[in-house]
């Protein structure tokens, strides 16, 4: 009889997951957008996304603008420029590179939608320390806690993020660590590349078991955003957002 019931049960649980989209830069690829941008944020709240990723820099001067790449499109290495010219470089869509203050100040009105930090990984490893303490302290002036999670490739720059904000969800990028690591150091997720979860898929299940939520990136194709799906990955970070929003509502 009870063997029963906790089978009804958890059968009823595994029913009831739920795969989310992350917008991959923000949702770019539509009309009028850039990675990165603030339109690219708005789309993806618009889109439905459950959440939006975008990356964090710090410049010369110890200012936090966001960005992917270490360069600017016109060429400007962002760690070694200062903020003011930086926040002056255009985006392919016209737009001008944000800070971070003006895309968290952009996505605090975009509620419930969440947005994932990517903190690039520094030059140096001050810098990394430094990047980590300074992105905590603005989302906490922010009031914006519950809005946030991290994800950093830097185990470095990780640790840190746990360190500095303990209730934060904070997951690991790189790829290189078992869920059984993971959880030792104190992450809450990982978040991976998907040729990582389709070699290592036992991995979506051991991070399950152990309580920590399953992000894969960059997903693009349907037949990989259905794998994912299938496989109950927590989270699928995509370029193409509306793609998997539609795939979603079909499950």
């Amino acid at each position: 009889m009870m063997a029963a019931l906790l089978l009804t049960v958890s059968q009823g649980i595994q029913a009831q997951h739920v795969t989310r989209a992350v917008a991959h830069r923000g949702y770019w690829t539509c009309e009028g957008s850039a990675q990165n941008s603030l339109t690219s944020l708005q789309k993806a709240y618009e889109a439905g996304c459950w959440g939006s990723e975008l990356d964090i820099w710090l410049t010369a001067d110890g200012q936090l603008v966001v960005n992917h790449d270490a360069h600017t499109l016109d060429g400007l290495d962002i760690e070694k420029t200062d903020s003011k010219q930086l926040l002056e470089s255009k985006l392919k869509n016209g737009e001008t590179l944000p800070s971070l203050e003006a895309y968290l100040d952009a996505g605090k009105s975009l509620t419930p939608m969440m947005l994932v930090l990517e903190l690039k990984t520094q030059s140096t490893p001050e810098r990394n320390i430094e990047l980590a303490r300074k992105v905590v302290d603005m989302v906490k002036d922010k009031g914006m806690e519950d809005q946030v999670e991290y994800i950093a490739f830097s185990n470095q720059v990780g640790t840190e993020l746990i360190r500095l904000a303990p209730e934060a969800q904070v997951a690991y990028l790189n790829g290189d660590k078992t869920p059984a690591e993971l959880k030792e150091l104190g992450y809450t997720g990982l978040d991976y590349a998907h040729k990582v979860l389709k070699k290592n898929s036992h991995w979506i299940d051991e991070a399950h078991k152990l309580g920590l939520t399953v992000n894969v990136w960059t997903v693009n194709k349907a037949e990989d955003l259905q794998y994912f799906i299938d496989h109950k990955a927590d989270y699928i970070t995509t370029n193409e957002p509306a793609l998997l929003l539609d795939m979603l509502k079909k499950k």
